[in-house]
């Protein structure tokens, strides 16, 4: 069967195939003094709280599953919109918010509604790697440009000016980052926002780890910024958020759009073809998040969050895993392995191994997963691992111990 050229032009997950890996090995050692310990994977070992499941319940329990509106029920937009005041301070028209079936269906959608074949989208190297694929079945191409350190692995409004072409349509960014944790500077996304905005171009932000902030600096949406000339220049941004990070609804795949109001009927339409509506026992479960307890319950995450952050990183960094920049969100660890490759014999600048190989090797020596950095990006993926902190901090602890160990 010949498969489109569409799909042959998405790239495996890699960080699924890694899973798979240390899964059969998992079993192998399961049982053992030493069991697998799972820094792999970017979810929240929390679950949804009690008030959410309790609400399922409900949903289930009165029958109510019948389809919603395309763009969600209302609802639960008014409490999404409710939550932007408080966290955040901002006055988000409910009508603005689509709801859609996880971060992933957001993206998509938005990238069906905006981009055309033969457009290009600037992205940050490194990024996450399903962002450049969802440009791709637009018939887009994802433009990578290089990061550093020093610029927190975010692109700055310099490089998207000078990177933009006649095929340029906008960016596409996250703030704060998988794989790195963190986010884009609030004077930087401003000017970043301006030059794309001059350019007649789109801006499609990625802030589903924006309620995991740990720093009051960053821990701001992009939807609040102000233009050159006082402008509400957030009002053009496009921010894609999610239940699955923050509100620890992973499975549930639910997420949902902030759009400009013109934009919200092109949504629509393309949501009620592609998707129907999200997930309405999701939906009616997702209204319990922003109850007062479920809300402070999520704080409390959140403090957790950054207490295994502040364990974790320092720990790396002690033992030659060095993170270059300390993330201000989110729960990852974006480690130089160099040195400890070539501790284990392993060569740091092949391209087809480095970090690739010492994530296996680490899986055998010492039973941790961990996700190499190919998956996301072309600038040097064979230097970098990626470790999450959505664990316990017992078991981060027993990390760092076995890492001792094997290093």
């Amino acid at each position: 069967m010949k498969l489109s050229n569409r799909a042959q032009r998405i790239d495996p997950f890699y960080v699924m195939e890694v899973a798979k890996a240390a899964s059969r090995l998992a079993a192998e050692v399961s049982g053992t003094a030493s069991p697998m310990i799972f820094l792999n994977i970017g979810e929240p070992d929390f679950t949804a709280p009690p008030l959410v499941r309790a609400a399922a319940e409900r949903a289930i329990r009165d029958g109510r599953s019948q389809y919603t509106q395309a763009t969600g029920l209302p609802e639960l937009r008014e409490r999404i919109s409710g939550w932007y005041a408080q966290r955040f301070g901002l006055a988000i028209d409910p009508a603005r918010i689509v709801l859609t079936a996880g971060a992933s269906a957001a993206l998509q959608l938005a990238c069906l509604a905006l981009i055309d074949a033969g457009d290009e989208v600037l992205m940050p190297d490194p990024s996450y790697p399903c962002n450049r694929h969802f440009v791709s079945a637009a018939e887009g191409r994802a433009v990578l440009l290089p990061t550093t350190a020093e610029q927190r692995f975010q692109l700055s409004a310099d490089q998207v000016a000078a990177a933009w072409g006649p095929h340029t349509r906008g960016v596409l960014l996250a703030s704060p980052s998988n794989p790195t944790g963190a986010s884009i500077h609030p004077d930087e996304m401003r000017r970043m926002a301006q030059v794309v905005s001059d350019r007649g171009g789109i801006t499609l932000l990625d802030e589903i780890y924006l309620g995991l902030s740990h720093d009051d600096t960053y821990g701001q949406s992009a939807l609040g910024l102000k233009g050159d000339n006082g402008e509400p220049l957030g009002d053009h941004i496009i921010s894609i958020n999610s239940f699955s990070k923050y509100f620890n609804m992973t499975g549930w795949r639910l997420g949902w759009l902030v759009v400009p109001p013109a934009l919200v009927p092109a949504i629509e339409r393309l949501a009620q073809n592609l998707f129907i509506c999200p997930s309405t026992i999701s939906q009616h479960a997702a209204l319990a998040c922003f109850e007062p307890d479920s809300l402070a319950e999520y704080e409390r995450r959140r403090a957790e969050f950054k207490a295994r952050r502040d364990h974790f990183i320092p720990e790396l960094n002690r033992l030659g895993l060095t993170v270059p920049v300390m993330p201000d969100g989110a729960f990852y660890a974006w480690a130089d392995c160099s040195s400890a490759c070539e501790a284990w014999g392993i060569d740091p600048h092949a391209p087809e191994h480095g970090s690739w190989d010492f994530a296996f090797e680490l899986m055998q020596r010492a039973h941790i997963a961990a996700t190499p950095g190919h998956d996301f990006g072309t600038m040097d993926p064979q230097r970098y691992i990626r470790f999450s902190t959505a664990n316990s901090m017992a078991q981060l602890q027993e990390a760092i111990h076995r890492l001792e160990k094997a290093l």
